[in-house]
């Protein structure tokens, strides 16, 4: 029997278009690479699973696959359901959709969004198809940087929606940015949802918690070969040496804006 690994790949993908927008573009992927991407998947044994699946197995103790994949994708843009879906079909794969309420295009759409965003009913296709649809906020706000009662608002609204929307409760939550906090974790879990994605660009396992499971960004310049040391861990650090760096200088610009707030809040 083979020992499933301690370490699972968690994909996280944004917009699938020909042309994306200026904003979207970094973070986008051509339909034909997401397509040659999903036949290696297939092709090595990969097993796909949801947010959802993975949450239960690791709660409960359960076996995961000799080769488990998850396949994430943010934001809600259109192109999911255009492009990726079709391809997901193909294979049998399952996948996890995290939506900004406030961006979808409908009734509760706020703007801001950074390209052509899914429709509810193309939410409810893709979720008929077999997609999680989890929480990506309802603004796309940096979650971390909001007082309380916006983080409260944030995390509330994008659950009530979804759950008017497609009938049960969501159950996964992706942070927008990536960024979160111990406080910013504790609000999603007191919100209701069981499993909570970040970036971090590392392999996700157990050990980091429900809250805080890593993902690798996969974007517009990345290329077959490193897409493959990717799903099997190879080479991260290289792979990601110049966002990791970015990240932790950010985070110290981000701390300090907190710590500002929060001194003229003690001040007024």
């Amino acid at each position: 029997m083979t020992t499933p690994p301690a370490e699972v790949p968690v994909l996280m993908y944004h917009s699938v278009a020909y042309s994306p927008s200026r904003a979207a573009h970094a973070l986008s992927v051509a339909p034909e690479a997401f397509a040659e991407q999903m036949r290696l998947l297939d092709t090595a044994g990969f097993v796909p699973l949801t947010a959802r699946e993975l949450a239960g197995a690791w709660r409960d103790g359960r076996p995961l696959p000799p080769k488990p994949v998850l396949i994430t994708f943010d934001d809600g843009y259109e192109g999911v359901h255009r492009h990726a879906l079709p391809v997901l079909a193909e294979h049998g794969f399952a996948s996890t959709v995290f939506v900004s309420t406030g961006w979808l295009r409908g009734p509760y759409d706020t703007g801001g969004a950074l390209d052509l965003m899914l429709t509810w009913e193309q939410v409810r296709e893709l979720a008929e198809a077999g997609a999680e649809i989890g929480g990506h906020s309802h603004t796309h706000p940096q979650l971390d940087q909001l007082p309380d009662a916006g983080l409260a608002f944030e995390l509330g609204r994008c659950r009530e929606i979804l759950t008017g929307e497609l009938g049960r409760p969501p159950v996964s939550f992706a942070y927008p940015y990536g960024y979160s906090t111990r406080r910013v974790r504790q609000a999603v879990r007191s919100a209701g949802f069981g499993i909570s994605l970040a970036v971090g660009n590392g392999l996700a396992a157990r050990r980091q918690g429900p809250y805080a499971v890593r993902r690798v960004t996969v974007r517009r310049t990345t290329g077959i070969t490193d897409f493959e040391r990717m799903v099997h861990g190879r080479a991260l650090g290289r792979l990601f040496a110049a966002d990791r760096a970015l990240t932790k200088g950010y985070a110290v610009v981000r701390r300090g804006r907190q710590a500002m707030r929060k001194a003229r809040g003690a001040r007024g």
